[in-house]
């Protein structure tokens, strides 16, 4: 969330703190300040450039055009500074860039200032001309301050006119009371009080709102008031719409809104303001001038603000004339209802609807916006009536008209303050410090407009207002007094005592995963995570009867668990894709979710692989070659291997997912290696090969305990190597030697290896030529030259006679 500095001041006294000390406070009480953005106002100056007063200003004793100055700059010292500008003089206030200033000219050069000699003279600093500070081109001298400006203070305080900072909050889900300006004023004001530092806070009075007249009347009915709490409105008539003016249109542009009309702005102002969503109506196209709050009918049409014809569910609320619905309560304006350039009569809503009944609409319709956003973590029902009134006077002041109905107010069953009771000593034990006095306590309390009905001992109860709808037991009334007081000021215990207990398994379990993200890694590969959550588009086809739909998803495109670990992980290839990223390798450990049965689910661990691009980097030793299926293979394998699993049986098959090998051990599946389909690759608007293996890690890792490690020592006698150069007949493949040599079950024989192949030149017509290389070694003794040739001689007649091979 977006909150103006400037905007912000207009609620709460902040003199004595600059943006940085805000934003510093509004973390340490939970409202954390993730950035801090400057806007408008000019170049930004470094601090360290400030006001200094020229005590004395002479002629430099070794150049004619420099000037040696003496430069009071408000810390009881004068520093010395060689200055070249003709208009430099004693008695004038001018910028001083003091050592360690940064300074950026006009022209986008970075200057960092440090102690220096200018032909002979010390010089401590710089007076600086308007360009050396980035405000202008005139480098004609030094920028004269004036008479008044204040000796010490930062150059930036004096003066950027019109700079704002925006604060940028990462506000939790809970804490829907600092949705606004307002709100978080009234935190700083706790805060700020609680540390004895002077301040105020206000909002904009609204005692100016007065009723001219009754001539547009508009009755309101509330059909459903478990989803309308509180519905209120009033209508200012002979409005003229147009462009808001200059502070307004800034205000809005601050926090990231585009102005639209003078209308629509004043009710996004008062939103972002106080924290009440609004809806401002065109009065004239209200049919009986009347607003009936009630659910929507299966089935019923609705045109939306943005041109969106949307069906619409039992279960909608809407605001509806006497005929026709309006606007999707607390979510969307319709299309035919809104203001327009010629809207002369408005309608002002302001309402509490439930915040079960606008999160579900708002996901079924795929729609997010300021009002509902607000409305799904709940709004201050006491704010109604003030912003209603707040919105009634700007829309005087800014658009003219009269205000021309009483507020109508309905209004039931009035929401009351949470009771809460908080022993005090639990409180303390809850925050850690014990010498918290009850006073402090209770101080706290009442900055955060919590009230104390009564006190019982050592027991308070009290009255949380409506608007904390995330304080609602003792342990949250703990947390606040915690936050207020800092945590900072508690002090660490100097011991934790903690348990941790896991099965063995468990820990195994832990282990294997991190051996095998270590062997992924030292094969080039990244570890990546993905959100479990998809969009039910990019399922496999065969999949979506059996994915599993949330019931309250924030949007379509994370709206159902995921059935296979591809597509988020194709969803991360095209995103690197984007931004010129083309060979990218990554593995990932996670779940898979199922629907079995119509009540029942199962989810199973996975690990992924997938491969894309060139492997390895182009350089100058070795070019880059395309990474193939083979290689996927390869990366499975030894996994495989790290498990100790060998014996195995491979498959083809294919799939939605494309073409590939299954892989299975003792009856179980344990791997998928696929070529990604090239339909599913356009799907993701990926232009090259993709291979994709996911491995069933929960069979992996209980094989994996069945296997038992075994070794023997390192074999004394030496191993011999011989080769043999074959001509064969062209239809004579390696295996088949393979298997006429196995046929002699040679004890000593190693392995055999094939390491050339040649057909061609300078051979007979129909053959070709094997190099193959033998490794012989006793287990018992060193072999000796005449057992090496007869096991040579063996090998060769039995290919000879076998495979028609003759020594080439």
């Amino acid at each position: 969330m977006k909150i103006s500095y400037n905007w912000l001041k207009e609620y709460i006294d902040l003199k004595n703190l600059n943006v940085n000390e805000v934003g510093e406070i509004l973390t340490q009480i939970g409202l954390e300040c993730e950035a801090i953005e400057r806007l408008g106002g000019g170049p930004e100056i470094d601090p360290k450039v400030v006001v200094g007063y020229i005590v004395s200003a002479e002629k430099h004793p070794n150049a004619d055009k420099l000037t040696l100055c003496q430069v009071d700059v408000g810390n009881g010292l004068l520093l010395q500074i060689v200055c070249g500008a003709p208009n430099v003089a004693a008695g004038q206030k001018v910028p001083v860039a003091q050592v360690g200033a940064r300074l950026k000219t006009f022209s986008g050069e970075e200057i960092y200032i440090k102690k220096s000699k200018i032909r002979g003279a010390v010089s401590e600093g710089m007076i600086c001309a308007e360009d050396e500070l980035g405000l202008s081109h005139d480098h004609n001298g030094i920028m004269v301050l004036p008479d008044d400006t204040q000796v010490g203070l930062p150059l930036a305080g004096c003066i950027a006119t019109d700079v704002d900072y925006i604060l940028e909050i990462g506000l939790t889900p809970n804490r829907a009371d600092a949705m606004s300006h307002y709100g978080v004023a009234r935190d700083l004001y706790a805060y700020l009080t609680h540390k004895k530092k002077k301040t105020e806070i206000n909002l904009p009075s609204v005692a100016s709102f007065k009723v001219s007249n009754q001539q547009l009347t508009v009755d309101i009915e509330i059909d459903d008031r478990k989803a309308c709490y509180r519905y209120a409105g009033v209508t200012v008539s002979g409005v003229k719409v147009g462009p808001s003016p200059q502070w307004l249109q800034q205000r809005l542009k601050a926090v990231g809104l585009t102005p639209i009309n003078n209308i629509v702005d004043i009710t996004n102002f008062v939103l972002h303001e106080c924290g009440h969503p609004l809806h401002a109506f065109d009065a004239d196209k209200i049919t009986g001038r009347k607003i009936k709050i009630r659910k929507a009918t299966e089935g019923e049409k609705f045109i939306t603000l943005d041109g969106i014809e949307r069906t619409l569910s039992a279960d909608d609320l809407m605001i509806c004339d006497a005929d026709k619905p309006l606007v999707l309560a607390g979510i969307y304006g319709g299309l035919y209802s809104g203001v327009t350039g010629h809207t002369v009569n408005v309608f002002l809503e302001s309402a509490v609807f439930d915040s079960v009944h606008i999160r579900r609409s708002a996901r079924r319709h795929g729609l997010q916006t300021d009002a509902s956003y607000r409305y799904e973590r709940g709004v201050d029902p006491d704010m109604t009536l003030y912003a209603l009134k707040r919105a009634a006077i700007l829309i005087k002041e800014l658009a003219g008209g009269e205000i021309s109905m009483n507020i109508h107010d309905e209004y039931p069953t009035p929401i009351a303050p949470h009771p809460v009771d908080a022993n005090l000593d639990r409180i303390r034990r809850f925050i850690g410090k014990k010498d918290i006095s009850n006073a402090e306590i209770k101080s706290i309390l009442a900055s955060l407009e919590i009230k104390i009905a009564a006190e019982i001992e050592d027991t308070l109860r009290l009255e949380v207002p409506a608007y904390r709808v995330d304080v609602q037991r003792e342990a949250d009334i703990a947390e606040e007094i915690l936050r207020i007081y800092g945590l900072d000021a508690i002090d660490p215990p100097r011991k934790i005592k903690f348990a941790w207990h896991t099965p063995v398994t468990d820990h195994q379990e832990l282990l294997q995963k991190s051996q095998v993200a270590r062997l992924l890694s030292a094969r080039g590969l990244s570890e990546c995570l993905n959100n479990s959550l998809t969009s039910p588009d990019h399922l496999p086809a065969s999949q979506q009867d059996k994915a599993i739909a949330l019931l309250n998803p924030l949007s379509r495109d994370l709206s159902v668990l995921r059935t296979s670990m591809l597509p988020p992980l194709l969803h991360t290839i095209r995103y690197n894709l984007n931004r010129q990223q083309h060979s990218l390798m990554l593995f990932e450990f996670g779940k898979i979710y199922h629907r079995t049965t119509p009540d029942s689910f199962s989810e199973t661990d996975q690990l992924a692989i997938v491969l894309t691009g060139h492997w390895p980097e182009d350089t100058w030793m070795q070019p880059s070659t395309p990474i193939t299926f083979y290689h996927l293979v390869d990366t499975v394998e030894a996994v495989l291997h790290q498990f100790k699993i060998h014996d195995i049986t491979k498959s083809y098959t294919s799939d939605d997912l494309g073409e590939g090998i299954d892989i299975s051990a003792h009856g179980q599946p344990i791997a998928s290696l696929r070529a990604v389909a090239p339909t599913l690759l356009v799907n993701f608007e990926i232009d090259q090969p993709v291979y994709y293996a996911h491995l069933h890690w929960e069979n992996l890792f209980h094989l994996s305990l069945r296997q038992k490690t075994t070794y023997k020592p390192i074999h004394p006698y030496p191993e011999v190597v011989r080769d043999l150069a074959l001509l064969v007949d062209t239809s004579v493949t390696f295996k088949a030697l393979t298997d006429a040599i196995a046929s002699l079950r040679i004890s000593q024989l190693r392995d055999i290896r094939l390491f050339d192949v040649y057909q061609g030149k300078n051979l007979p017509a129909g053959t070709k030529s094997y190099a193959l290389r033998f490794i012989l070694r006793s287990d018992s003794h060193t072999l000796q030259e005449h057992e090496i040739d007869h096991i040579m001689q063996r090998i060769f007649e039995t290919l000879s006679s076998q495979c028609g091979a003759r020594l080439r």
